[in-house]
């Protein structure tokens, strides 16, 4: 049987993107600079609207947080398989063979006919000429990940799975999570999660809690995450909280670089880069520090390739590193 690096539970989604000047986003009644969550009706109209201003789609690329940390591990060349949900309709295909190019086994049949009806969830991304980006996502169908898409036979032959927090605001995708911890912790196989939003944090603190009651030994996050999550005010006091919780944890500082813990504090330096989008940052840098840690790496080296990857990845338009991106700046061994 296949032994997988990192087996990824988390959303599928397409990044259908869009350049527009501001004027549109005003007549549409759309915040610039925001992240929302929209209805079927919502994205569908939207959709219409960006079609009649003459703004067709420059660049779709697989999405999803998740999905975007376990094609990084991929691309460093570890094995990796993705647990998800994808609709039969065109973008559930574009999301499966992007999977697929990428080397990553999932759950989800290439064959329309054994999936179920529905719309594969879709992020619009409004890309104005300054180059900040507005975003609609549509979940659609990926929220409705259900235990039985889980495939206990490859999680337990996994050195680690890796939980995506958005699966907390969802009932049909947290059952999917704690069964998949419950799983993991039954096998011995190590469990990581991340937090994946601030308002995640603010709202599904709850449900974060549960997750993490059930067995995390790993935590991905960001200042702001560690913040709420901690119920602190400095991130001193946000580390003390970490270490209390967590036998290993990947805090990551922006532009300060970032702190990793396996027992001893580290402190990772950043790397210099000119920042034109930001977008993935935190998804590449997990990826490639499961990579690490789970192919020789201390949390200290895995933690500088995490800092390498996530500034390559800033410094150019996209959630995701080109494979040729990765071979040339990031491969550890040939």
């Amino acid at each position: 049987m296949t032994r997988y690096n990192i087996y990824g539970v988390g959303n599928a989604l397409v990044d259908s993107e869009y350049e527009i000047h501001e004027t549109f986003l005003a007549q549409a009644n759309i915040k610039k600079g925001t992240t929302a969550l929209v209805t079927l009706e919502e994205r569908l109209g939207l959709i219409e609207k960006l079609a009649a201003h003459e703004h067709q789609v420059i660049k779709q690329a697989g999405g999803g947080s998740a999905a975007n940390t376990i094609v990084a591990v991929s691309q460093l060349g570890g094995k990796a398989f993705y647990t998800c949900k994808v609709a039969n309709d065109d973008i559930g295909d574009f999301f499966l063979k992007d999977l697929a190019l990428a080397d990553v086994a999932t759950n989800m049949s290439l064959e329309r006919a054994d999936r179920e009806p529905g719309h594969t969830g879709e992020c619009i991304s409004m890309i104005t000429p300054d180059a900040e980006r507005t975003m609609a996502t549509h979940l659609g169908i990926t929220e409705h990940v259900a235990p039985q898409d889980l495939r206990p036979e490859f999680i337990s032959q996994s050195d680690y799975i890796y939980i995506e927090g958005y699966l907390v605001s969802s009932a049909s995708s947290f059952q999917t999570a704690l069964e998949a911890v419950a799983i993991a912790r039954a096998a011995g196989v190590k469990v990581a999660l991340t937090l994946s939003d601030p308002a995640m944090v603010e709202y599904f603190k709850e449900n974060f809690d549960l997750l993490i009651n059930a067995g995390v030994d790993l935590l991905f996050c960001n200042k702001q995450e560690a913040l709420l999550w901690s119920g602190t005010s400095t991130i001193e006091a946000a580390i003390e909280v970490l270490q209390s919780r967590f036998n290993g944890f990947a805090l990551t500082l922006g532009s300060a670089g970032s702190v990793v813990y396996d027992g001893k504090l580290h402190e990772i330096a950043p790397v210099a880069t000119k920042a034109v989008d930001t977008t993935g940052a935190g998804d590449s840098f997990a990826g490639a520090f499961l990579y690490g840690i789970t192919n020789g790496l201390t949390f200290a080296e895995a933690g500088a390739l995490g800092s390498k990857a996530a500034s390559l990845l800033v410094s150019s338009f996209g959630a995701r590193l080109s494979q040729a991106a990765v071979d040339e700046h990031l491969k550890i061994r040939p």
